[in-house]
C-alpha cells in the first residue's frame, strides 16, 4: 500500500519540526496509542490498539528516524507486530515546507501488512489507513493551536494500492 498527504498547519516550521520529534505530542495525537517512549535520540517503542474492520489488535512496535534534516525532513521507518492479527511494517518520508503563514506538511508512505490483516482486503486497509493519517493531523493540527484556522485542504490524501 502507497499513501501520500499533504498538510496545511498554522504553526511555524521550527514549532511543527519540535511537536514532531516530541513523544508526548506524538502520544496524544496517534489514534489508538496506549504507550509511546523515546528510546535514543532517533527510536522509539509505541503500543497502539486498532480496530481494523473486524480485527482489533494491540501492536507493539519500534520506530527509527533516519535521513534527518533538522526542522526540514525525515524518514520513519518501523514494524509493529499484533500477535495473531499480524504485523504492519513500513515508513514515510515526511517533509517541511514554509507557506505563506502556515507549515506545509507532505508524506509519502510505504506500508505492507500481513496475518489475518492481510486478508481483509486492501480497500478496508487502505480506507482504514487514510482515516487514521486524516485523524492523526486533524489532532496534530489542533494541537499546534489550528482548531479554528483548520484548512480543508488539508485533508486531501490520496491512497493507491500498489501490486
Amino acid at each position: 500500500m502507497d499513501m501520500t498527504g499533504e498538510y496545511q498547519i498554522a504553526a511555524p516550521r521550527a514549532a511543527v519540526w519540535q511537536a514532531l520529534n516530541d513523544p508526548d505530542v506524538l502520544r496524544a495525537c496517534i489514534p489508538g496509542c496506549e504507550e509511546l517512549e523515546m528510546t535514543s535520540d532517533t527510536t522509539m517503542t509505541a503500543k497502539v490498539v486498532q480496530k481494523i474492520g473486524p480485527v482489533k489488535a494491540k501492536f507493539a512496535g519500534e520506530v527509527e528516524l533516519v535521513n534527518i534534516i533538522v526542522e526540514e525532513s525525515y524518514t520513519i521507518q518501523g514494524e509493529g507486530k499484533g500477535g495473531v492479527a499480524g504485523f504492519a511494517k513500513g515508513g514515510a518520508d515526511v517533509r517541511l515546507t514554509d507557506g505563506d503563514g502556515h507549515t506545509l506538511l507532505t508524506y509519502e508512505a510505504q506500508a505492507t501488512v500481513g496475518g489475518k490483516l492481510a486478508r481483509l482486503g486492501s480497500r478496508l486497509i487502505n480506507s482504514t489507513a487514510k482515516k487514521l493519517a486524516d485523524k492523526f493531523f486533524e489532532n496534530f493540527h489542533d494541537h499546534l493551536g489550528g482548531k479554528d484556522a483548520r484548512d480543508e485542504v488539508a485533508g486531501d490524501a490520496e491512497t493507491a494500492e500498489k501490486a
